[in-house]
Parts: C-alpha cells; sequence; structure tokens
C-alpha cells in the first residue's frame, strides 16, 4: 500500500492522529481530506503564515495584483477625465439645484463600503429640505413627495450621481461594483438576506451589474445581492467595460430611477 487517504469528521480528530501515527510507523504517506467542504470551494489556496497554514473560503477575481492594479488605474483614469470634462454640467446643474430649491446644491450621507468601512458619499441634492424626514432611513418610492421636479428629473438622469467621481478619485468608491448602502437598512438587509455581507468585499461603485440588470430603487434586494456577487465571483476587466456600456445604454432615464 502506498497511500492512505483520510476523510474523517472533524469530531474525530483523536482517531485521525492515531491512524496517522500508525500508517507513518509503517512507512505509509498519508493524505488528510478536511472536513470543511460545506464552507470552503474545491479549488482553494492555502498560504503559510509563519507555519500556520490558512486555507481561503473562496477565492474571488479581486484576490489578485492584477485586479487591484487595474482597477484603480482604471478608476483614477475615468473618474479624473469625468470630473475635468463633465464640469460645464457640474455647473449647470449646480445652479438649477440652488435655483429651484432651497437649501445646498450638495447631499453627503454616510455609507458602507469596502470591508463595512463607513465613508461620505456625494450626490446632487435632489429632495425637499424636511426636518420630518431622516435621510439615513427613508426609502425613496415611486412618486416620492420628498423628491423636487428637478431631482426627479436628475434621478432618472443619473446626473445626481456625478459627483461621487469624487468618491472614486478619493479611493472610498469605484466605477463599477455594488451600490453603497446606508448604515441603517445594511443592518436590515444583512439579517434578511443570505451573504449580504459579501457584497462589501469590493470597493462600492456608482454603477454594477445589478444596475445595468435593472435592479435599482425600489426593486428586490435578494436579486440585487445575487448580481453584485455574480460580479465579485466572475470580475474582469472586460466585464467592468461592458458594464460601462450598458450604464449608458440602458440605465439612463431608467424606470427604476426615482
Amino acid at each position: 500500500m502506498d497511500d492512505v487517504i483520510l476523510g474523517l469528521p472533524a469530531e474525530a480528530r483523536r482517531a485521525t492522529e492515531q491512524l496517522i501515527c500508525e500508517c507513518e510507523a509503517r512507512g505509509i504517506n498519508v493524505r488528510v481530506v478536511p472536513d470543511l467542504f460545506p464552507l470552503v470551494q474545491s479549488d482553494t489556496q492555502v498560504y503559510d503564515l509563519d507555519g500556520v497554514p490558512l486555507v481561503n473560503v473562496h477565492i474571488y477575481p479581486a484576490d489578485g495584483l492584477g485586479y487591484a492594479v487595474l482597477k484603480r488605474l482604471l478608476d483614477v483614469f475615468l473618474s479624473a477625465s469625468a470630473l475635468v470634462l463633465l464640469l460645464p454640467v457640474y455647473v449647470v446643474v449646480a445652479l438649477a439645484v440652488k435655483l429651484t430649491s432651497p437649501g445646498p446644491v450638495f447631499f453627503s450621507q454616510e455609507r458602507v463600503g469596502l470591508n463595512g468601512r463607513k465613508f461620505k458619499m456625494f450626490k446632487f441634492r435632489t429632495m425637499r429640505q424636511d426636518a420630518r424626514r431622516d435621510p439615513a432611513c427613508h426609502w425613496t418610492t415611486p412618486n416620492d413627495p420628498h423628491v423636487t421636479r428637478l431631482g426627479r428629473w436628475l434621478r432618472r438622469s443619473n446626473l445626481d450621481e456625478i459627483p461621487q467621481f469624487w468618491n472614486v478619485l478619493m479611493g472610498d468608491m469605484s466605477i463599477v461594483g455594488p451600490r453603497p448602502e446606508r448604515p441603517f437598512f445594511l443592518e436590515r438587509f444583512r439579517q434578511q438576506v443570505p451573504d449580504y455581507m459579501l457584497r462589501h468585499y469590493v470597493k462600492s461603485g456608482i454603477t454594477g451589474w445589478a444596475q445595468v440588470n435593472g435592479w435599482r430603487g425600489d426593486t428586490s434586494i435578494p436579486e440585487r445581492v445575487a448580481h453584485d456577487l455574480y460580479y465579485i465571483r466572475n470580475w474582469a476587466l472586460a466585464l467592468d467595460l461592458k458594464i460601462l456600456l450598458l450604464t449608458f445604454a440602458k440605465t439612463f432615464f431608467h424606470r427604476n430611477a426615482y
């Protein structure tokens, strides 16, 4: 006999140790199947941390150095270009917001991004100043009375999102990725939707696979999460470029944007 393969459950650790000692005493090579199949992918990687083996539970393209370099280069180039090229649009929209409703031009809100870290996300203000409405927990619905007439147009055209290019340039967000959520709703969704927090394995994005497939606004959160996880598990530069093209082709004046 050349090899012995042991596939005992984790509870049988002592028996496994005894069998390993017995086999090694007889000069038989031993291979152990770890009792982790429900948790760990079959194509996982093992790392050495100062003599301690570490096993990746999941392997995503985002683990690679190429992902980090390509994503950041694309983000910096596109966000810097957008901030310069869209400057006239910024000025026009800012003036329109200021002239059509009282309140600030920009709206900042705490969102949750990469690894669960919180950051301030910027948008053009699209809602009326209302002391009775708490922006942190207000869920916008179709024909929401809090949205201004200009704000409704800005939301449908996605022009309210363009200040987020500054978030991208600062490294808080990416051009493409799962949309960041508010802490209030994150706590609700993480309890209701399996694997919800896996969305935070990558940076949040201005646009994403869920958005170009129609899952935005007051739509199904489980479907949105499923599309976000598909993006994370199948990331490629070509997929990012496809999402950017679809953003211009499908989400401009999208029916679920309100």
